[in-house]
């Protein structure tokens, strides 16, 4: 009797664990099923499909990852290895991750101290890590320091707001004798440009909020915003490329990423058919109906994503501080580093096609209207 087609799978008959074992052998000798298998499967997308060089991936940070330090750990390696050509995080990641490039300590801390305590004592608790209230205001004393220089005193977009932030804490990174603390510092060094979709929802956005009550600081395009991210997707794609989404979490980001394929489509009318790969890390159920736990089905709804790369598309419900680090060593052990492609520093040209293709659309829908009908 033939074996049924169900039945051409790998067999499940992995190699004992050994002392020393890579990480990359570790994933694909025994991480075999259930959400282990999602992660060696997100992996093998990474390795051999999204990071060619022909694909521009945007990574999107929701989540306290950089006071976990996992930006020093993963983050900037990423980027510094090319792998990672654009992101869109929360305020509070770049916010947090200001503080290593200050030389602002966190620490390992406890769940189980009273919160009361800790107030009284001036310690601050992300979740298990605690670090001095003074940490605190030593950033926001040096974000509103600096946004009152005189670079800062215009409107701008997010990106650029952040190559600013990232040069100046760069600098205090050679002050103080450190490098690769900051993601933002290490954006600006490789030309990757980084968005916040909530700009007033973190320490910094309160902190431009401050000097906005007395005229000063920069004001905040988001609208700037919406339009670059879709054209960097346009760019890929009109280039012979393809799009590659990396979720780290959901929330804001997620969206804000994904909806650069309608921006195209349905509002600006250029001809496109969604990003090419998509791979999330979360904890988030989709049952529920939120953002955070929509699948990439879902999202091909909406023309985010490409219906026919459906299967270039992959959720593994696992927490990000612990997938990261894997997804990061398994990229390094198995992807050489990729030209950097700097997309901050071609913004301008790559607005200039979004026109451009936008307003051909606006011109071809307007002569289709003028055209009397045949009867």
């Amino acid at each position: 009797m033939a074996k049924s087609r169900f039945l051409r799978g790998r067999r499940i008959d992995p190699q004992p664990i050994t002392p020393g074992i890579k990480v990359a052998d570790l994933i694909e000798q025994t991480f075999l099923a259930y959400n282990a298998a999602r992660l060696q499967e997100a992996c093998f997308l990474l390795a051999q499909k999204m990071l060619q060089p022909d694909t521009t991936v945007g990574l999107t940070l929701t989540g306290a990852l950089t006071p976990a330090g996992l930006g020093i750990s993963a983050l900037i390696p990423l980027v510094q290895g090319g792998y990672i050509d654009w992101i869109i995080s929360t305020g509070a990641n770049l916010y947090h991750d200001t503080h290593h490039g200050l030389g602002l300590a966190l620490h390992k801390g406890s769940t189980a101290i009273s919160d009361v305590l800790l107030r009284e004592e001036g310690v601050v608790r992300i979740f298990d890590i605690f670090f001095d209230y003074d940490v605190l205001l030593s950033t926001d004393k040096f974000f509103y320091t600096l946004l009152k220089s005189p670079e800062f005193q215009r409107t701008m977009g997010t990106a650029e707001f952040h190559y600013l932030c990232g040069k100046y804490i760069a600098e205090r990174e050679a002050v103080l004798g450190v490098q690769d603390k900051s993601l933002l510092a290490s954006c600006w060094r490789m030309g990757v440009p980084v968005y916040t979709s909530s700009p007033g929802d973190s320490s910094i956005g309160m902190n431009i909020a401050a000097l906005r009550l007395i005229g000063e600081g920069p004001v905040i395009d988001i609208a700037l915003d919406v339009n670059e991210t879709a054209a960097i997707v346009l760019q890929a794609k009109r280039t012979g490329g393809k799009s590659g989404i990396w979720i780290l979490g959901g929330g804001s980001p997620k969206n804000f990423a994904l909806q650069t394929e309608p921006q195209l489509q349905e509002v600006l009318g250029i001809q496109e058919k969604g990003h090419d790969y998509f791979l999330q890390i979360t904890d988030a159920r989709p049952d529920t109906g939120g953002l955070s736990g929509a699948t990439p089905s879902e999202a091909v709804s909406w023309g985010k994503v490409d219906p026919e790369k459906l299967p270039d598309s992959i959720v593994c419900y696992v927490d990000s501080t612990i997938a990261l680090p894997l997804l990061t060593a398994y990229i390094l052990e198995k992807v050489p580093p990729r030209t950097p492609k700097r997309l901050y520093d071609h913004r301008e040209d790559l607005m200039d096609r979004l026109r451009a293709e936008h307003l051909a659309t606006q011109a071809e829908e307007s002569s289709l209207q003028s055209t009397p009908a045949n009867y």
